[in-house]
């Protein structure tokens, strides 16, 4: 390996696993601009080739083409999101900008375009196979979209939107980390009143992080910052961390991100129409299972208005709670999760200090890998001789049972720090593939959870780990020839249904009761807890569902907007919360200055597919209750061919052929425990 840059030579890890112990910011650079280099250079070499245009030496040459560079990313933006410095946010900024430029040359070739066109055309008689039928399909709509037909003028502005895009969208992202990163309530023996030991020592480990030993800190990671609204009997203090998780991103000073809403919004909006849309919403939801605003609205407003009136009788209640406790007043945003849970406790006898010595992080890894091994036939086990890039990170060995096959790697990375951002996520080092050489994949999890000894999680921590695992396994499980079309490379609003669905087996009672075992006695979790613990998942589902719903009902209106050039982004949210009738008392799950799925992700105008995925997941595992066993090898068969397929098929097509019939609504509302008209 070459002694200047690891990037420029083979990784000689087993199964080619990226040597984290030798790559530095500092390599990162020269790799970038040679990898773009190196791309340019096979890209122009496909379009300018003197022999006619056929499906290998144009489809798939491009599938081969720009592999070092795609390495290079690969490692670079992973380690970016999970354990980033100073010096590879200067690189995101700096290299945001370059690497559209460079995709806009790939994207705007107009005489690549012309050889894709081509074949396009002929293919009928092309003799492709069905997933070469459709990765020829989807490679020309992807011209089309990106602006490929467009005529030169609009090409130019096209690829200068695009770039300026990249920047703002960088800015985004790093503006909401700083605003997390800067903010702690520091908090003495005297402020603790009401946490529960768990929260306190996440506290303690929070403050020895910082240096502040001795002492208490309270961050605005969802792992700390929740825990902490929902016990802390401190009013002023809840009240004090809840402003400052809402104004993530909308704080006057280098880190606001409104001007930046204002940029991003207008330019979609432009791209879009030069695409021949009237707003960027249409020209998203275009190539998406939903395929129109109209749809997704039919569905987010088929849950709303049950969802708020659920929220609302929710708040009943826990107004009465609050006013029985001695509070006098009408309860705010920051009494809503304080208050819930005393609801939850009184009408369950639940609380999650009861619960959490149940979900030992480790034994929750476990469950998941088990339910893996019975549904598809995969095992892990774990490799510590393989570098990390940070000590939380863990490998394991993804191997078919029976035979051992090597099917990929699995990088789990479960622990907050303030160098990771904020939330959970799947994402890839490198995708499977097969049409040249079988090259398997290596997926890694990242999750927040508040570091403690022992780790034990909420309900929704683990649900969360269940939710990403499935996600990698979508990746792993990939049996796609190409890598564009390889595990997670579908339609935004299918994406979320291996990851959803997978969760039901999380909350099954059959898992439950082999793997929520206490973590001190290695008892199991008392049926009459377990039922409990089930029946209070109902109680607050007005709440979520209405913080969820109004987050994709803002998205879908931001992002179809005609003329979003003086929009002011806190005014517009608060107009559609009071059209939408939003309790105040809930308020948003994401508010727009801090939405990094809309302005630093890939989710503007898709947030909705959480709750389109949720319509498929729910109806799905309803297939394996109606056949009476959670593990049916039938049915596991088929819900495995989803994984295996990537895009190499139609999702609707996919999801027919497993459950029998597409999907019915209901199943969603009655998952969420809301009236089915």
């Amino acid at each position: 390996m070459s002694a200047e840059n690891p990037f420029f030579s083979p990784w000689t890890n087993e199964f080619g696993f990226p040597p984290f112990d030798l790559i530095k910011p500092e390599h990162i650079p020269a790799a970038l601009e040679r990898g773009m280099e190196e791309g340019l250079a096979e890209f122009e070499a496909i379009a300018n080739s003197s022999e006619p245009p056929t499906f290998a030496n144009t489809i798939e040459a491009m599938e081969a083409a720009g592999r070092l560079l795609n390495r290079v990313c690969s490692v670079f933006f992973n380690l970016n999101s999970s354990d980033t410095n100073d010096a590879l946010e200067a690189i995101a900024r700096d290299f945001s900008p370059k690497l559209s430029q460079y995709n806009s040359k790939i994207s705007l070739n107009p005489v690549l375009f012309e050889r894709v066109a081509d074949l396009h055309a002929r293919r009928d008689t092309l003799g492709l196979e069905p997933d070469q039928m459709r990765l020829l399909e989807r490679s020309h709509l992807g011209f089309v979209r990106s602006g490929a037909a467009l005529d030169p003028a609009a090409k130019a502005r096209m690829a200068e939107t695009s770039e300026r895009l990249a920047t703002l969208t960088t800015l985004f992202g790093q503006h909401v980390q700083a605003d997390e990163q800067a903010w702690q309530l520091v908090l003495e023996e005297t402020d603790l009143d009401g946490l529960p030991g768990y929260v306190r020592e996440a506290a303690a480990q929070a403050a020895a992080e910082r240096g502040l030993e001795g002492k208490y800190v309270i961050t605005l990671l969802r792992s700390s910052v929740e825990p902490f609204l929902t016990f802390s009997t401190r009013r002023d203090l809840r009240e004090k961390a809840q402003r400052a998780w809402t104004s993530r991103g909308a704080n006057a000073g280098e880190t606001d991100n409104r001007d930046l809403i204002r940029e991003i919004v207008a330019l979609r909006t432009e791209q879009a129409r030069m695409l021949g849309y009237p707003t960027y919403a249409d020209y998203k939801l275009d190539d998406t299972m939903a395929k129109t605003p109209t749809a997704v609205l039919s569905l987010l407003n088929k849950v709303w208005e049950p969802a708020r009136v659920q929220a609302i009788a929710e708040r009943g209640v826990i107004q009465a709670e609050a006013e029985a406790a001695g509070f006098d007043g009408g309860i705010e945003a920051w009494d809503w999760r304080f208050y819930a849970e005393r609801v939850r406790k009184a009408r369950y006898d639940l609380d999650d200090g009861e619960v959490k010595p149940y979900f030992l992080l480790e034994n929750m890894v476990q469950a998941a890998f088990d339910t893996a091994t019975k549904l598809f036939g995969v095992s892990f086990v774990a490799r510590d001789d393989l570098p990390v890039y940070h000590p939380d990170a863990h490998v394991y060995e993804v191997r078919e049972t029976g035979t051992g096959r090597h099917v990929g790697l699995f990088i789990q990375d479960n622990f907050a720090r303030a160098s990771k951002r904020s939330g959970a996520w799947m994402s890839s080092y490198r995708d499977g593939e097969s049409y040249e050489t079988e090259i398997t994949p290596i997926i890694v999890n990242n999750s927040n959870f508040a570091k403690s000894s022992p780790s034990l999680l909420t309900f929704n921590d683990a649900e969360t780990l269940f939710h990403e695992f499935g996600h990698a396994l979508h990746g792993l499980l990939s049996k796609a020839r190409y890598p564009s079309q390889s595990g997670t490379s579908v339609r935004r609003d299918f994406v979320e249904f291996p990851s959803q669905v997978y969760e039901h087996w999380l909350t099954a009672p059959e898992t439950l009761r082999v793997y929520a075992t206490h973590f001190q006695t290695g008892e199991p979790i008392p049926e009459e807890l377990l039922g409990r613990l089930l029946e209070a998942r109902k109680f607050g589902q007005g709440f979520n569902t209405v913080a969820y719903t109004g987050s994709a009902l803002i998205d879908m209106e931001i992002h179809s907007q005609t003329n979003p050039d003086n929009l002011d982004p806190e005014a517009f949210e608060r107009d559609v919360l009071d059209r939408l009738g939003m309790p105040k008392e809930v308020g948003l799950m994401h508010r727009l200055p801090h939405f990094k799925h809309l302005f630093s992700g890939g989710y503007a105008a898709g947030y909705y597919s959480y709750m389109w995925s949720e319509v498929l997941d729910a109806d799905g595992f309803d297939a394996f209750k109606e056949a009476g066993d959670i593990f049916d090898p039938r049915l596991a068969a088929k819900l495995k061919d989803i994984y295996e397929a990537g895009d190499t098929r139609d999702p609707m097509e996919l999801y027919v052929a497993f459950r029998g019939r597409e999907p019915e609504t209901d199943a969603l509302l009655r998952h969420r425990g809301l009236p089915v008209a």
